[in-house]
């Protein structure tokens, strides 16, 4: 297993990290998630444009993780370029363009690159080095930001979680897609610490498998009991009874409350609504999108053909099959029990909107 090697301690908090950024050298790392569970492996990048290709062929994935790693590629435009006012602007602007087209689902990344832009027009006028610090040290507060909300709202759903509960969740909302620690396995994380015995059920998530590979690996890290299904298992033990609370992240909150999140979540959903079990959802406000009234204007990324039809080298579906594969789907307000922010809860079910959440 390769060890995180850094200069400093992780932002994460963890003795692993989806992304950090090396100052001395100049480099985001990336904790490559296409080959865990089996490898860990730490990726290197040291320009823009490649953060962007690393984001789009999912070495990174989960809507924070996202936002942090374009917040550290901007940083990494701020090292490269050594122009003046004009030429870092402009190539901020091209970088921030390639990095927001690389995954359209999740908001944090067009809200990160927004807030990182924001900030390269102030500092602008700064030496080459000042900028680099400034536009660092906004990337950090990004990182840093994004690892208390999950501390937060993990305390806040884990209120809400049974004793002796047995927890379904879908994909992966843990540390690997977040800062650290988590927005769904931050609420499992935390009722753990709080002295709850759970169990988890972790949904294998077709086609890529974020929740037999990576949530199940994050989870035994740190000793708490869990299973792996397969998707179309989880009504049979929603039927016989096992299920008890089923929290899941979100790549996108609509005004509504409606609940972007990976493909496979609504199945979910109406089956927790079947047999009357709460269906929460933690998420950072962050991936709240105001500007978007419903869930029915949310883009749905459309991922390519092969991951559905190939699993590594083995070939599932012959050649000259078609497949589809949107990469999410969206959970109506109606059928969600309950969303965790690090501003609070609202319940959606209820008519409660996430506007509600803006600081007073």
């Amino acid at each position: 297993m390769q060890m995180l090697e850094l200069s400093h301690a992780p932002l994460s908090e963890a003795s692993y990290s989806a992304v950090e950024f090396e100052p001395e050298t100049g480099e985001v790392v990336m904790l490559d998630q296409r080959l865990l569970p089996t490898r860990v492996v730490y990726n290197r990048y040291k320009k823009p444009d490649e953060v962007a290709v690393a984001i789009r062929d999912l070495v990174v994935r989960g809507a924070p993780a996202i936002g942090i790693s374009a917040a550290y590629a901007l940083v990494l435009q701020a090292w490269i370029e050594k122009g003046d006012q004009r030429a870092f602007l402009l190539a901020n602007g091209v970088a921030a363009r390639i990095l927001g087209a690389a995954r359209p689902t999740a908001v944090n990344l067009g809200w990160a690159i927004a807030r990182m832009s924001k900030q390269a027009a102030s500092v602008a006028g700064f030496s080459p080095p000042e900028r680099f610090e400034a536009m660092l040290r906004e990337a950090e507060a990004i990182h840093r930001e994004d690892v208390q909300a999950c501390k937060a709202m993990g305390r806040l759903g884990a209120e809400h979680v049974p004793q002796d509960a047995t927890i379904v969740t879908h994909c992966n909302a843990g540390a690997l897609a977040t800062g650290g620690y988590g927005t769904a396995l931050g609420v499992i994380r935390a009722a753990t610490e709080a002295g709850k015995k759970i169990k988890v059920l972790a949904d294998e998530t077709r086609p890529y498998l974020q929740g037999a590979r990576l949530t199940a690996w994050e989870l035994y890290q740190d000793n708490i009991d869990v299973e792996v299904i397969t998707d179309n298992m989880a009504a049979y033990f929603f039927q016989k009874g096992e299920i008890d609370f089923c929290v899941v992240g979100s790549d996108r909150i609509a005004a509504n409350g409606d609940v972007a999140n990976k493909i496979g979540t609504y199945n979910l959903a109406v089956l927790a609504k079947e047999h009357h079990v709460p269906f929460t959802v933690a998420a950072p406000f962050s991936t709240v999108d105001l500007s978007t009234p419903n869930g029915a204007m949310i883009p749905i990324e459309q991922r390519p053909r092969d991951e559905v039809a190939k699993i590594g080298t083995t070939v599932l579906v012959a050649d000259g099959i078609g497949c589809r594969h949107p990469a999410f789907d969206v959970t109506p307000a109606r059928l969600v029990t309950a969303i965790y922010t690090e501003r609070g809860m609202i319940q959606p079910c209820k008519g409660e909107t996430p506007a509600m959440l803006r600081p007073q």
